[in-house]
């Protein structure tokens, strides 16, 4: 028990430590990234084109109601207008975003407070 203590301890709480670090990193990120992207984004700026069976499109989908970032959402199994702006984006998969006219491909958040630059 005392080698224990002496090798696998100290190690565990600097692992614990630094996961908490990053785990707080990460949230700090998240918050800053919302509160930019609510500052910037006007109603009709972000349209997420989705699949209805897409995991990272649900997850964009989450993140995006949880901080009150308007967007708008079309999926390309049910609409027509949707699957034919995918299809002319040349886009490779979902979620892809139109903001203010431009392709942003995946949930990027640093990329879509990008394509928000004038």
């Amino acid at each position: 028990m005392n080698t224990f203590r002496k090798t696998w301890l100290p190690l565990i709480v600097v692992a614990a430590l630094a996961w908490g670090a990053a785990w707080g990193l990460r949230s700090w990120q998240a918050a800053d990234q919302a509160s930019r992207l609510q500052a910037a984004v006007k109603p009709g700026d972000i349209v997420m084109l989705s699949s209805t069976t897409c995991y990272f499109c649900a997850k964009a989908r989450s993140w995006l109601n949880a901080h009150a970032v308007p967007h708008r959402e079309c999926f390309i199994e049910t609409d027509a207008a949707c699957l034919a702006q995918f299809q002319a984006l040349q886009a490779q998969g979902t979620p892809t975003f139109v903001v203010r006219g431009r392709r942003v491909v995946g949930f990027d958040r640093e990329a879509i407070l990008a394509a928000l630059e004038p």
